[in-house]
């Protein structure tokens, strides 16, 4: 069966980035990242999530991180600039993003939000994020990946 190409795999192609499509059984509901990074075969170090904030501006971020690790909200403040930040509500996820919970994906969300990548991200040959939708995941090269959401770096996790 061919693969279904996610609006996140097209608007790589368009880009002309390399990237290798995973796919993961799947329910109807999403699993947690660490299963997912087992499912595919990879270690929690390449396998990132997304997380959408609000801060204190009402500004809305997004924070990409390894699946295995929590995002420090001090640090996450930091790192854009506000005085605190909260994630926001579960329910907000899709109207803001386009994407459903779980398969949110820092590439081609509806609108361009200020981005920030944990720095570990930058020590993986390559990373893996969400492609969009429950079940499909990308792979390609974190500076390939920074580029393309014009995100920054900095330490903003801390273990769990």
């Amino acid at each position: 069966m061919a693969e279904q190409k996610t609006n996140v795999m097209r608007l790589l192609d368009q880009k002309k980035i390399c990237y290798t499509a995973h796919e993961y059984p799947h329910g109807e509901t999403a699993v947690d990242g660490v299963t997912v990074a087992g499912l595919i075969g990879r270690t929690p170090d390449c396998v990132f999530k997304t997380l959408v904030t609000r801060g204190s501006s009402k500004n809305l971020f997004v924070f990409v991180i390894p699946v295995a690790k929590e995002l420090d909200l001090k640090l996450a403040a930091k790192a854009v600039g506000e005085k605190s930040i909260e994630m926001i509500h579960v329910s907000e996820i899709t109207p803001l993003t386009g994407y459903v919970r779980g398969g949110c994906s820092p590439i081609g969300m509806k609108k361009q939000y200020r981005t920030c990548f944990d720095s570990s991200a930058l020590k993986q040959d390559t990373i893996i994020v969400s492609a969009g939708k429950i079940g499909a995941q990308v792979e390609l090269a974190p500076q390939d990946l920074i580029g393309l959401t014009r995100a920054v770096t900095a330490e903003i996790t801390k273990e769990p």
